[in-house]
């Protein structure tokens, strides 16, 4: 019972926290959705940023939605509304309609269709395929909605009267209220920096009571005529069925019916850019609240929810990043935190009209600005930093992304916004067909029989056969973006719940990652940690443009370099001796290996092993010296006990050397030479720290001579150890042609 408590105790203060955000951002989104109306919108703008963030919530919990997640109107939403404002008032001026409440039927009539659009994208299981669009388009839009964000606060922010146009504020330098603009800019200053001084209040709250503070100081200290307006008198009125009659009685106006084309387009548009701002902002989320959602169910609820919304005279809602933050960091965990949220904001609404009547439109504008500046993508203005030094491809690839962005933002700024839709679509069309000719899996296998190129002793050999489908490697390929990285995603997962520990990223023919992609590679790697798994990059060249790239994002970071490999064979041995560890402790990471337990020496008597010992002389090697090089003559056995020695060759016009086998303690080399008097084949070096027993020719010719039994003991092991090595050669081959 008491946790239960706690956890309603958490929930009320998530509840109570978000909604004292939700309420200034609801009220300002609703006049930016419909502030191409005119100001004899405004306490209808008000009400319907106010409603959405009560019904909407309601709704989803109804659909049993159970998260921290806060449902309220967004900037890219009333964006979009916005610009269907702008359109109808376009049409109504062309004569084909002037009456107002035909005006707002007809806008409400594309949101309830852009609702059922919505839930009809999670029914169709499309939620996957709406992520498929191209971030440099959705950094357009992005851009687009804070231009027009930033843009249509001036006025408020200057103490300029409504009608004055952005074109026109030259002419009216004489109109601007110095305060006003001080009290707006104190506002936003406190929002944007207040999180520096303390973690325990928003800084969104320290920014709205600091702007209202000082705006009322002022007005106290009789300077109310120098500043701005407040919202003044609004009446709040419970939803009733007179706007459901206004949407159904549009739907039979003959008007409104050679309005079909333009009504079923910007119902489309809202929905597909609505829906994937929903999800982008659920996808965010998941890594604070550490809750997997389900897309396609999110589609249903939200459609569900905007489309009753509409019915009511309520604007769009979608996931609120900041009340949602807001909702989890004070404790909100699950869905009686929105209940709490949405019943607090009515309250607010219908008893407390008087205390927001006197809310400054100065400090809403100061909310609103703040909003834009951080709606404004990051990952365009790091491009345009980085284009700066970029040279070749990236540099191309960099140009040929930002001139997307510029193309779709401005089009949605400064001409159409259903026509920067279309191009956005065309785009989005055009990559998907590109980037998804191939897939970016290219290939999955374990490390069962595929193994790393280290020798071990049989034993551990054993133990790597046994144990190995515990390592996966992925190898990607193509483009690895938001809808591909999804999958990727998902079927890591996958492999994750059916015994995988270890997953390698094999990133060698990866051409392409965009933002999206790698931070769902930081998910990847997070959500595996959590689970006591591991996760490794391999493949991925330091001076690459994808490594430079993912160490701008923060990936090489979160992977650290002691699981970034160079080939995917480093890769797998490091899983390899995290396995043995696992399995066998630290026998094989710095002990000697016992000498009676060598595989070369097995079935040997004790007098046997008595016989042969004085033979083996003892040898140590420092780290990096050669042990033999390739042509010499020399004849030696070496059998490995501590340390570890490679053979590796230079590639050809490169500073780099591939390795094409290391040995490992346990095991041994050099015996081809021993075996057919041939020169050295490979050049030998130690790895680290390096021991080994040696056994010369001519101690071997001795030991056939005086010993034959023991000579074909040694034979025999030695071809076992050979016979080995070419099964395990044949099952790797077996396997990759599979």
């Amino acid at each position: 019972m008491a946790i239960i408590s706690t956890s309603l105790q958490g929930d009320l203060k998530g509840g109570a926290a978000s909604a004292l955000l939700t309420i200034p951002l609801a009220i300002g989104f609703g006049l930016f959705a419909f502030a191409p109306l005119g100001p004899r919108y405004t306490q209808f703008a008000i009400l319907a940023g106010l409603y959405s963030a009560i019904i909407v919530p309601i709704v989803a919990v109804l659909l049993r939605f159970n998260s921290a997640v806060v449902f309220a109107p967004r900037s890219m939403t009333s964006y979009l509304i916005s610009g269907v404002a702008f359109h109808l008032l376009a049409v109504r001026t062309a004569g084909d309609f002037n009456d107002p409440s035909k005006l707002l039927a007809v806008m409400f009539l594309i949101m309830l269709a852009a609702g059922i659009i919505q839930s009809l994208f999670g029914v169709l299981r499309l939620g996957e395929a709406v992520k498929f669009i191209p971030h440099p388009v959705i950094a357009g839009f992005q851009n687009g909605a804070a231009l027009l964000l930033l843009t249509s606060q001036i006025n408020p922010m200057l103490g300029l009267p409504r009608h004055v146009t952005f074109a026109q504020i030259g002419g009216s330098l004489s109109l601007i209220q110095p305060l006003t603009l001080l009290v707006g800019v104190v506002s936003c200053a406190l929002m944007m920096n207040a999180a520096s001084l303390t973690k325990r209040i928003p800084a969104v709250i320290i920014g709205l009571f600091g702007g209202i503070g000082l705006y009322y100081v002022l007005y106290a200290l009789g300077l109310g005529e120098q500043l701005g307006h407040i919202i003044g008198g609004i009446r709040f009125e419970l939803p009733g069925l007179r706007n459901i009659q206004g949407v159904f009685g549009a739907l039979q106006d003959p008007t409104v019916h050679r309005m079909a084309p333009l009504i079923l387009a910007s119902s489309a548009s809202l929905a597909l850019m609505s829906s994937l701002d929903a999800l982008l902002c659920a996808k965010l989320m998941e890594t604070v609240t550490r809750q997997r959602s389900d897309s396609n169910l999110d589609l249903i609820r939200l459609g569900i929810g905007n489309a009753v919304a509409a019915l009511f005279g309520s604007i769009s809602s979608a996931v609120s990043l900041t009340s949602s933050h807001a909702n989890y960091n004070s404790g909100g965990r699950s869905r009686y935190a929105l209940l709490a949220n949405c019943t607090l904001i009515f309250v607010a609404a219908y008893f407390l009209t008087g205390l927001i009547a006197l809310l400054p439109y100065v400090v809403v504008a100061g909310l609103l600005v703040v909003t834009a500046i951080r709606l404004f993508d990051p990952w365009t203005l790091q491009m345009l930093r980085q284009l700066a030094t970029a040279d070749g491809a990236r540099a191309r690839s960099l140009t040929g992304d930002l001139a997307i962005i510029v193309l779709v933002t401005g089009f949605a700024v400064f001409a159409d916004l259903l026509v920067a839709v279309g191009i956005g679509i065309i785009i989005s069309i055009a990559s998907f067909l590109v980037r998804m000719s191939r897939s970016v899996v290219r290939r999955t296998y374990r490390c069962d029989a595929a193994h790393s190129r280290k020798v071990r002793d049989d034993r551990i050999m054993t133990l790597l056969a046994e144990q190995g489908h515990k390592i996966a490697v992925f190898e990607l390929e193509g483009a690895l973006f938001f809808g591909t990285a999804e999958k990727l995603a998902n079927e890591i997962e996958r492999t994750a719940e059916h015994g995988v520990n270890y997953v390698i990223l094999d990133l060698k023919r990866l051409t392409e990652v965009d933002n999206t992609g790698a931070r769902l590679l930081l998910d990847i790697q997070d959500k595996l940690v959590r689970r006591g798994k591991f996760a490794a990059l391999a493949s991925m060249p330091e001076r690459s443009r994808i490594a430079g790239y993912l160490r701008d994002i923060g990936v090489t970071a979160a992977f650290t370099r002691s699981r970034i490999f160079a080939d995917t064979d480093r890769a797998i041995e490091w899983a390899e001796d995290h396995l043995i560890l696992a399995e066998l402790g630290d026998m094989e990471l710095g002990n000697e290996f016992p000498f009676r337990s060598l595989d070369v020496l097995q079935a040997l008597s004790e007098e046997q092993l008595e016989v042969l010992k004085p033979k083996l002389r003892r040898y140590e090697f420092d780290q990096g010296q050669q042990v033999f090089v390739e042509g010499a003559e020399s004849k030696e056995l070496y059998i490995i006990a501590r340390g570890s020695a490679s053979v590796k060759i230079r590639l050809t016009g490169t500073d780099r050397e591939a390795r094409l086998v290391t040995f490992a303690p346990g095991t041994v080399f050099g015996e081809i030479a021993l075996l057919d008097t041939e020169p050295r084949s490979a050049t030998i070096t130690a790895d680290e720290p390096l021991v080994c027993y040696v056994l010369t020719a001519s101690d071997f010719d001795e030991i056939k001579k005086s010993h034959p039994a023991i000579a074909i003991l040694l034979l025999t092991n030695l071809g076992r150890e050979l016979s080995s090595r070419l099964r395990r050669v044949n099952r790797i081959i077996y396997q990759l042609d599979s």
